[in-house]
């Protein structure tokens, strides 16, 4: 099997309650990952939000080469 590099963008739109538009960004970014909600029941309790909804944008590859690895 060969093995590729591929460089890869993903855009979301997030819905979340915060209490304020800072903390709202910071937790958008810290809890999400591959359109994953990465926080936990106690981060949630803790600091006073829950990600309602992620929904994928873009997801548009930019750039794909081989390697030379075949493992």
């Amino acid at each position: 099997m060969k093995t590729f590099e591929v460089v890869l963008t993903k855009s979301y739109i997030i819905k979340i309650k915060a209490e304020n538009e800072n903390s709202a960004k910071e937790f958008s970014q810290f809890y999400t990952s591959d359109i994953l909600d990465l926080s936990n029941e106690k981060d949630r309790e803790k600091y006073k939000f829950s990600i309602e909804d992620i929904d994928c944008k873009i997801n548009d590859i930019f750039e794909i080469r081989e390697t030379n690895e075949n493992n």
